[in-house]
């Protein structure tokens, strides 16, 4: 979220029915937080360092494979990432592990995790263990979501309470260069053009911070109702 929403966001709240709609983007900018986040898991791409296929481990490796709910062709990344280093995997002990690690994977609370970290589901899970995992995955992508939402407001906010410490910095440097001795009218009057300038850049970086405060008020709300709605279901969080 940057500020540039915000300024949106604040002028629904001037309007009638303005914080249904503040609500609804809200809501609607979580969406695009969950798409984002599988795209960038989707388009992420992992490999074994030389150490790391030397040493083997393929059972350690399969376990943790399967504990991120990682897909099979994992191992084909892993087998080209070593094939330079002439080692090939232990294909039965890597799967055996990844199935062993798949099992904690394909819970509910397996899921709520994965998706609160803002994974991918590569539908590894049976369509038995599906019917549980999927709705804790998806109440997991929506927690992700809203917490980034939640994140970036509050950077926003951050950024606009920094501007005004700056500009009000300027404007005592300024002031305090305008008592100085010597001065000719010209740059006095330069001088205070510059004060009022660097006063407007005030008043509008206030202005600023109000609207990422509002913005910050209205997603903290909606991950509030969002925790509520989920409740302990899935154990503390």
């Amino acid at each position: 979220m940057r500020l540039l929403d915000t300024a949106k966001l604040c002028g629904m709240i001037a309007r009638p029915g303005g914080a249904w709609e503040m609500t609804m983007l809200i809501r609607t900018m979580v969406l695009g937080a969950m798409t984002g986040a599988a795209a960038l898991a989707l388009g992420s791409c992992a490999t074994m360092s030389e150490d790391q296929c030397l040493a083997g481990a393929w059972g350690e490796r399969g376990y943790k494979d399967g504990l991120e709910g990682l897909a099979q062709t994992r191992l084909n990344d892993h087998a080209a990432a070593c094939a330079k280093y002439g080692v090939v995997p232990e294909t039965e002990v890597y799967m055996s592990a990844r199935e062993d690690g798949l099992r904690s994977y394909c819970t509910p609370s397996g899921g709520f995790q994965a998706g609160r970290l803002g994974r991918s589901y590569a539908g590894v899970c049976p369509a038995y263990a599906e019917e549980e995992f999927t709705p804790a995955f998806e109440d997991g992508r929506r927690v992700y979501a809203v917490e980034q939402v939640v994140s970036s407001a509050e950077t926003d906010l951050s950024s606009a309470v920094a501007r005004i410490e700056d500009r009000e910095d300027k404007l005592e440097a300024k002031r305090r260069e305008l008592d100085q001795e010597g001065l000719t009218d010209e740059q006095r009057q330069k001088i205070r053009e510059r004060i009022d300038e660097v006063r407007g850049e005030i008043r509008d970086a206030r202005r600023r911070a109000r609207e990422a405060e509002d913005a910050l008020r209205y997603a903290r709300d909606e991950a509030d109702r969002l925790r509520f709605s989920i409740g302990s279901r899935y154990g503390g969080w």
